[in-house]
């Protein structure tokens, strides 16, 4: 006897969430960076005091060259982030969200941190005021931020 494999094919239906979640996610997510750096300069300070003694002085650029390792920094803390918790920050899980590809499946890692290090571009968080809230992250990558429980997605393997 043959054996057949049935599939279950369902629609793919990407709710898209709210500016106002959006918000909520932005920053939640920028708290828990701000613990991650505060975590970060205490290792430091055991490590190299001199490090944090340059970037805390006021020798010309010390500032701008701060600014500029916090901002790809911070572009690489949440592309891993959303990498390694399959698009559910713990901003998303407590507002019901999850960052997708336009299929509805996980972030790929190219794509996780390519929407990670656009952050990084100053004003970015502003792009996502508007209905539909569609970021500047979101529309260069072709990802979406969808409500879990509005969404129909595709059963993740990985």
């Amino acid at each position: 006897m043959e054996q057949t494999n049935l599939l279950t094919e369902f629609e793919v239906n990407l709710v898209q969430v709210t500016s106002g979640k959006r918000f909520a996610n932005y920053i939640i997510d920028l708290i828990i960076f701000y613990l991650f750096m505060i975590a970060l300069g205490i290792v430091l300070a055991f490590i190299s005091p001199a490090l944090l003694d340059f970037v805390s002085s006021d020798t010309p650029g010390a500032e701008i060259i701060d600014r500029l390792i916090s901002l790809i920094l911070y572009g690489f803390f949440m592309g891993f982030y959303e990498y390694f918790t399959k698009g559910r920050t713990i901003g998303k899980i407590i507002t019901g969200t999850k960052a997708v590809q336009t299929d509805g499946s996980n972030l790929s890692f190219d794509k996780a941190m390519l929407r990670g290090l656009c952050r990084a571009i100053p004003f970015e968080p502003f792009s996502a005021f508007g209905y539909p809230s569609y970021p500047w992250h979101d529309k260069w990558t072709n990802t979406f931020v969808v409500n879990v429980r509005r969404s129909t997605l595709p059963e993740q393997t990985n």
